[in-house]
């Protein structure tokens, strides 16, 4: 053998097992921060700026993927400076390649995935659970997100809360040039939420994306099922003086409407105005304010095709309910929960009601203790909706790692204008909660929860019991959920009523040697079933699936379903198209693909073919992605069902189409359009959104929505357009 290459060898396999060993046994890093004596010019240029002369950069990034434990490919350097009123960041991005660095978006918010990228996590109030995530890429985009109780995956939500729509004013520019390439984030103090004390330390972590080498790596390291929500695992910022917290915003709106068609018989216009306004009673107590609330800025609902009995899931949108949104998660989401914002000024049918205004309280008081008040006021609609009150109270206390305890009370107070006698115009809430973190990866969660409707007097109990161990090779998970009969938030959401569900996860994580490019693979099998009290199986699915990841980012999914769906009561699937009651027994393929979708040009595609309802089905749900740089991006999705079922009419079709386009002139002024057609309902909805952007969401907005439907082959086009403006006046500042 040869000597050297011996020698060689020997050492690699050393440096590999010094590096696990620093990994396991290594306390999470530090870093200081400088106090700057002149504030850098927010121009993305970090190498030179005199401003970050006397700044230690934090260095020494590690990769979670595709070389789990070694040291990141290029070198990053995040220096942090403050002034008396912002946090200051400049990273540099070195890169050997700056011809490779790929940037795929330049909206505000926009996936960070698929992008070079650079995103740091905040927890100023070092509870090591909750804070802040920034993030850019090389067009110099605003990303920001609130993370609650670790929130849970990347760039998701779970088991805590990780609120994308959470919007701040802040500011960054970036640059490219040969060394790589840099960014400069300017972070007002008003915008976090932090302690008491002239001197502070901070929980905080970065991570840096490098697209072309599908490479993830962190400052302060993590396992490779970890995130960047893993506020428990960040290192430290030490050192920090921030200011005491002085923020009152007033934030006005003005807002112009013309309609057309779809029910009326004349063109009407309306104006209108209101307000928004935000106090920082602490630094970690802010009190909202919301007077004649609109929110017709907010993108349109992507439309659902429901082909079952329960009911569908649409997520809140709305900026002034998604702030702090995860104080008030009390449930399963999206299965049942005991506060739903979207109660609340929306109708059932996804109709707006007027919301007069209200106000939510929200944060910390002392160190541990999270509270949440909300109250919000909706006018009445003569002959489809009566005025409501809505009241909700929550308070948590926060335990020892990633522990906590908490409850809920959420009411509903109408005007009595829909039900006789008017007294029993309410409906009330409540629930206990907690969690319970035992070691780095198991986590047991629990709730139970009552409700009080008038007329319903039996079983108005529910509750939930899970335990989760996940690694960075296996994930298991194991819960039980039970709801009763009369269980009945009128203010939550509950997707089916009157059940006992049992379900469980079990994953393995794989990381082969560098095999057919592969990067990962995780085989898995899942179980969820649902029974009734008296034990009919209303509901089981089992899912045998194994994920193939390659180091391009290219998927393929691959897996067998076994199902069983309990009727019985009859239901209309579609129009026409009864299925009976009984038990179906069924299995049924799936196949899920996507390419790369960094690319130019990416595709996805999700098959499942197999029996449904004593019949046939074939779904298909392919999406083509076109992009141009990072101003122009296509996205065109199309839902496909075909069903054959031994029922009169039983064969039938159930389509959807989606087309979303967006040009950004700028990361700030954007023109988006979302289009879709819904073949069920026989519907082509239009909503067309320009929008240029100050601070966080507020600026311009010029709105163009169209809804044409078909009543019995009569088309109807119903035609919208709205002029809003709204601006942040920053009073104490």
């Amino acid at each position: 053998m040869n000597n050297t290459h011996y020698l060689s060898t020997r050492h690699a396999l050393l440096a590999s097992a010094l590096c696990f060993a620093n990994t396991l046994f290594a306390a999470a890093p530090d870093m200081h921060a400088h106090k700057l004596e002149t504030t850098p010019v927010i121009d993305g240029i970090v190498v030179g700026d005199e401003a970050w002369s006397g700044a230690t950069p934090a260095t020494g990034f590690q990769q979670v993927q595709p070389n789990d434990g070694q040291p990141s490919s290029q070198e990053t350097e995040v220096y942090i400076g403050y002034s008396d009123t912002s946090l200051y960041i400049g990273v540099v991005a070195h890169d050997d390649n700056p011809a490779g660095i790929i940037v795929t978006d330049s909206r505000r918010d926009s996936n960070l995935q698929d992008t070079d990228a650079f995103l740091v996590i905040i927890d100023g109030l070092l509870d090591r659970q909750n804070g802040f995530m920034f993030g850019t890429n090389a067009a110099g985009i605003e990303y920001d997100a609130q993370i609650t109780k670790e929130g849970s995956g990347d760039f998701g939500s779970g088991g805590g809360a990780f609120n994308l729509n959470w919007d701040s004013s802040w500011t960054v520019k970036s640059k490219i040039g040969d060394h790589g390439w840099s960014a400069e984030f300017e972070i007002p103090f008003r915008t976090l939420r932090y302690g008491s004390g002239d001197v502070q330390d901070w929980g905080i972590n970065f991570r840096r994306n490098i697209r072309r080498n599908n490479e993830v790596a962190y400052w302060s390291p993590l396992d490779r099922n970890r995130s960047l929500q893993r506020v428990s695992e960040a290192g430290t910022l030490k050192g920090i003086e921030p200011p005491a917290q002085r923020n009152l915003q007033f934030t006005p709106y003005v807002l112009s409407s013309v309609r057309r068609g779809g029910g009326l018989t004349d063109t009407e216009t309306d104006s209108d105005v209101g307000f928004d306004a935000k106090y920082s009673v602490t630094p970690s107590l802010t009190l909202d304010l919301t007077y004649n609330t609109d929110f017709a800025q907010v993108e349109a609902d992507e439309q659902q095709l429901n082909l079952d009995r329960f009911a569908l899931f649409f997520p809140e949108k709305r900026p002034f309910f998604l702030e702090n949104a995860g104080q008030f998660g009390v449930g399963n989401g999206g299965e049942v929960e005991l506060f739903f914002s979207r109660r609340i000024g929306i109708s059932d049918e996804g109709a707006v009601i007027p919301v007069d205004g209200g106000a939510r309280l929200s944060g910390k008081v002392g160190e541990r203790t999270n509270v949440g008040l909300l109250y919000m006021s909706t006018d009445s609609v003569a002959g489809f909706a009566p005025g409501n009150n809505f009241a909700v109270a929550r308070v948590s206390q926060e335990l020892s790692n990633r522990s906590s305890i908490g409850a809920i009370y959420v009411g509903r107070d109408g005007d009595g204008s829909f039900l006789t006698p008017e007294s029993d115009d309410y409906n009330r809430s409540y629930a206990v909660d907690g969690t319970w973190g035992i070691g780095d990866n198991v986590l047991l969660k629990a709730w139970a929860a009552k409700s009080d409707t008038p007329g319903l007097t039996g079983d108005d109990n529910a509750y939930s019991v899970s335990a989760d161990y996940n690694t960075s090779t296996w994930s298991t998970a194991l819960s039980v959920t039970e709801v009763g009969e009369d269980f009945n938030p009128e203010v939550g959401f509950l997707s089916r009523t009157d059940y006992r569900k049992i379900s469980g996860r079990v994953l393995r994580r794989v990381r082969p040697a560098d095999t057919w490019g592969l990067l990962e693979l995780r085989p898995h099998i899942s179980y969820t079933g649902y029974w009734k009290p008296d034990g009919f199986q209303e509901s089981g699915f089992l899912h045998i699936d194994n994920h193939f990841e390659f180091r391009t980012g290219t998927e393929l999914h691959t897996g067998v379903n076994f199902t069983k769906a309990g009727v019985i009561d009859a239901f209309e699937i579609v129009d026409g198209v009864t299925v009976q009651p009984g038990t179906y027994d069924h299995g049924e393929v799936q196949i899920v693909y996507f390419t790369n979708q960094s690319k130019p040009v990416s595709f996805n595609l999700r098959t499942t073919v197999g029996g449904r309802f004593g019949g046939d089905r074939v779904s298909l749900r392919p999406t083509i992605r076109y992009r141009i740089g990072e101003t122009f991006r296509s996205e065109l999705t199309y839902v496909y069902n075909d069903f054959d079922l031994p029922v009169p009419n039983g064969d039938f079709t159930a389509n959807l189409a989606r087309l979303r386009l967006s040009y950004s002139f700028t990361p700030s002024m954007q023109l988006q359009a979302l289009i879709q057609y819904n073949e069920n309902a026989d519907t082509v909805g239009t909503n067309v959104r320009f929008s240029w952007l100050r601070n966080a969401n507020s600026g311009l907005y010029l709105v163009y929505n169209e809804v044409d439907e078909r009543f019995d082959g009569a088309p109807s086009t119903g035609r919208e357009f709205i002029l809003k403006y709204s601006h942040i006046f920053d009073l104490l500042n």
